[in-house]
């Protein structure tokens, strides 16, 4: 893991002067990135993932119906929690115009996936990812490290009252149960927010949010028995949670936070805090590609199969620069993570 004192000691030195002259740490790397080809758009590999996806989809909804009311929908259940979890990626994917270089068919597959299918709000998402981005891990500017019920560094701890007060003693042991509600939690936002200024079309966004819940509660309580509907609710929208945060906790949490009037240059900023998981093609597939966290941080629009052979050129440039680059595997990123949330909260348990 990589330590806080490495922001200061990574700062670029006065031997680089000359060669900063020429240009940013960041511009020499995205040099060799565009050289390399690995900007250009991959058109076969996501038709063929997203065409995947939507089998995956259709498939699931037709065992539903052909199931009927029966125990064994908690199997789908199960399925489409998996297929949900993709279809975020997906949506992940067209947000950073990975897959489109131009805005309107980004924006439209965007609120087709996330709003209509996922049930969640693209414009609200959009707007807390582009800031997570621009300030990873900053106490202050990085929405995905708000206090609103964890907290993560123990300057938070310290002003912690309420909710994040009393959950953050145990913060570390709660992580995994309450992601079980990060779906919900994410719906819920997106229909609070479709009457505020993070969403530019609140009509026809807030119209996609009524559909997909009319078509989703409608189809679980006319399929299923009361019993079985919220089972079914409970059982695919408490993994689907647990998903979505097996793929963006290891990413970050554990990873030195900046507080306000540190100074890093975007490459520093983005490798520092950033951490890459190992694993292979099952983990490249499980994450969405977002195991390559750092290069993502850097090449927000690189397309996934570009990341890996991105990745390499990556780290090799961090070592020329001396700047730490930290992956490492799946268990053990998530072990970091836990680490630090409990070592935060420490605070906490000790004043009780």
């Amino acid at each position: 893991m990589v330590d806080s004192t490495v922001l200061v000691e990574s700062l670029p030195t006065p031997a680089r002067e000359k060669e900063r002259e020429k240009g940013s740490d960041f511009s020499e790397l995205s040099r060799r990135i565009a050289d390399a080809g690995l900007l250009r758009r991959r058109p076969l590999y996501y038709t063929v993932r997203f065409g995947a996806v939507a089998l995956a989809l259709a498939g699931g909804a037709a065992a539903f119906v052909a199931l009927g009311d029966s125990w064994g929908q908690l199997l789908v259940a199960v399925a489409l929690a998996v297929v949900f979890g993709q279809l975020g990626l997906a949506a992940h994917d067209l947000a950073h115009r990975q897959v489109f270089s131009r805005r309107r068919p980004s924006e439209a597959g965007g609120l087709l996936t996330a709003n209509l299918l996922l049930g969640m709000s693209y414009g609200w998402w959009m707007n807390k990812h582009t800031r997570h981005h621009a300030n990873p891990n900053h106490e202050e500017k990085d929405p995905d490290v708000s206090p609103d019920i964890l907290v993560w560094s123990r300057g938070q701890a310290s002003r912690a009252t309420g909710l994040p007060r009393f959950v953050g003693r145990h913060q570390a042991a709660l992580f995994f149960p309450l992601l079980t509600l990060e779906g919900l939690n994410l719906s819920f936002n997106s229909f609070k927010a479709v009457g505020g200024r993070a969403v530019k079309r609140p009509v026809l966004e807030g119209t996609l949010l009524v559909a997909h819940f009319a078509l989703y509660f409608g189809g679980l309580f006319t399929v299923l028995s009361p019993g079985k509907a919220l089972a079914f609710l409970a059982v695919h929208q408490g993994l689907f949670g647990i998903y979505l945060g097996s793929v963006f906790a290891p990413n970050h949490k554990g990873m030195p936070m900046i507080e306000e009037g540190t100074r890093l240059d975007f490459l520093r900023r983005q490798v520092l805090t950033s951490r890459n998981v190992r694993g292979g093609v099952l983990v490249d597939v499980f994450m969405g590609g977002l195991n390559y966290q750092i290069e993502h941080h850097l090449f927000p629009s690189m397309p996934t199969p570009a990341l890996g052979r991105a990745q390499v050129l990556t780290e090799a440039y961090c070592a020329e620069l001396g700047v730490p680059y930290h992956q490492t595997g799946l268990l053990a990123s998530h072990r970091e993570a836990l680490r630090h949330m409990r070592s935060v909260g420490e605070p906490l348990r000790a004043a009780r």
